[in-house]
């Protein structure tokens, strides 16, 4: 009998999923995409889903699944690796009329997940009779069909080998590469960082590992040296293992680590540049990093390690004394001592700032103020991680886009 497609409308409605593994890290943010409020219930929940749960995201009853759950959800997702658990979840759903979908079981469950794409506000969504790899590879060929306008399937002749360090971009699933994404369609091993577009992994036919190598601040992680040995590890064993990484691969990301590695143990690489978020969340805001007669050039900084911290090797007094733009990451806790550094090497105090917090997330949002005042602001806007500060006179450009369209608005 053949299934009936139909697409969900999701935003503000109660979904449950049952099962803190893999599948729901997989899961999980295709949903949040949609605008459903997730209510999670397992013992344990894998490194990614926890920072989604510490965002305040998706709500977690961490224990296991018990009868009566399924109350109130429009939509229930059975993911644990118990068939039994998934069973009982089934047939509670079921007697509530509610749409069930079991990960382990496609004949016994009353609703499939299908390999979904979007291009612009255009969804597709292919069932191929409980196939994922065959229905994966038909909605990579729409998907790449609709993005050039041919709709001509991708056609490989080689599988890839080794791995493929792969540029995420800043957040927004639809800035990855072309390239990208094609080499991620065809990964049997998907190891992934916490800032990669997650919604990425949906698209995933159901046969591919992925590997949790988040590093959450202050919290869960995997050690780069562990990283750098499953990408070995996979690759010996004939697998084409691609390395999903947020921004660039060599911007902040280790890449290079990744590749010396590699080449040390014989493993061929390839690299896919990203979008880096140091550039793409100021443009995202309107902010352009360079601008004629303003700014001729940028640095952009890793603010992890305090300016007066005996291991930083940023020279602050240059940064200080220097015109250009200066586009700061990870440096929303230290911003007080970064801002006061600056200024004592010789910015002014009413220095332009803005930061930009969840840069081309659907969830972004840009504050403004000066040297002087930028940590009172950032902690009174409640501003949190990820997000990129820019310092300078472009942050004025912005500004005065948004007059010049406020102008224009009250006088046509």
């Amino acid at each position: 009998m053949a299934p009936y497609l139909l697409g969900l409308r999701l935003g503000g409605r109660r979904v449950l999923v049952v099962g803190g593994g893999r599948v729901a890290q997989r899961r999980v943010p295709a949903l949040l995409a949609a605008g459903a409020e997730v209510v999670l219930v397992a013992p344990e929940v894998t490194p990614a889903l926890d920072d989604l749960i510490r965002d305040g995201r998706v709500t977690w009853h961490a224990r296991p699944y018990a009868q009566g759950d399924c109350a109130g959800a429009w939509l229930v997702q059975a993911v644990t690796d118990d068939g039994k658990v998934n069973g009982a979840v089934a047939a509670e759903a079921e007697a509530a009329r509610i749409w069930c979908v079991r990960a382990d079981d496609a004949d016994a469950s009353a609703a499939w997940t299908p390999a979904s794409g979007q291009v612009g506000e255009t969804t597709v969504g292919v069932l191929a009779g409980g196939d994922p790899r065959r229905a994966a590879g038909i909605r990579d060929a729409v998907v790449d069909g609709l993005r050039d306008a041919t709709l001509e399937g991708r056609h490989s002749r080689h599988k890839p080998v080794g791995v493929a360090l792969v540029g995420g971009g800043p957040g927004d699933p639809g800035l990855i590469t072309v390239r990208g994404r094609q080499l991620l369609a065809q990964a049997d091993v998907v190891v992934t960082d916490r800032l990669a577009p997650r919604e990425l992994l949906d698209e995933l036919a159901a046969d591919v590992e992925v590997v949790d190598a988040a590093k959450i601040p202050y919290g869960r992680t995997v050690t780069q040296d562990r990283i750098n040995d499953y990408l070995v590890e996979y690759a010996r064993q004939g697998k084409f293992v691609v390395r999903l990484k947020g921004g660039d691969p060599f911007v902040f990301g280790r890449g290079g680590e990744e590749v010396i590695h590699c080449a040390r143990h014989g493993i061929p690489v390839t690299v896919v540049p990203g979008i880096t978020s140091a550039v793409a969340a100021p443009s995202a805001a309107g902010i352009p990093v360079t601008h004629r007669g303003v700014a001729q050039d940028f640095h952009v900084v890793s603010a992890h390690i305090a300016p007066d911290a005996a291991a930083s090797t940023v020279d602050w007094q240059a940064l200080g004394r220097a015109q250009g733009t200066l586009v700061l990451l990870m440096a929303v806790e230290r911003m007080a001592l970064i801002a006061e550094t600056l200024v004592r090497y010789g910015r002014t105090p009413d220095t332009p700032v803005a930061v930009v917090q969840d840069g081309t997330l659907p969830g972004q949002r840009t504050v403004t103020a000066t040297l002087a005042t930028v940590a009172g602001v950032m902690e009174a806007e409640a501003i949190r991680p990820p997000a990129i500060v820019v310092v300078g006179d472009v942050v004025a450009v912005a500004r005065e886009v948004d007059m010049i369209r406020a102008d224009l608005g009250r006088d046509p």
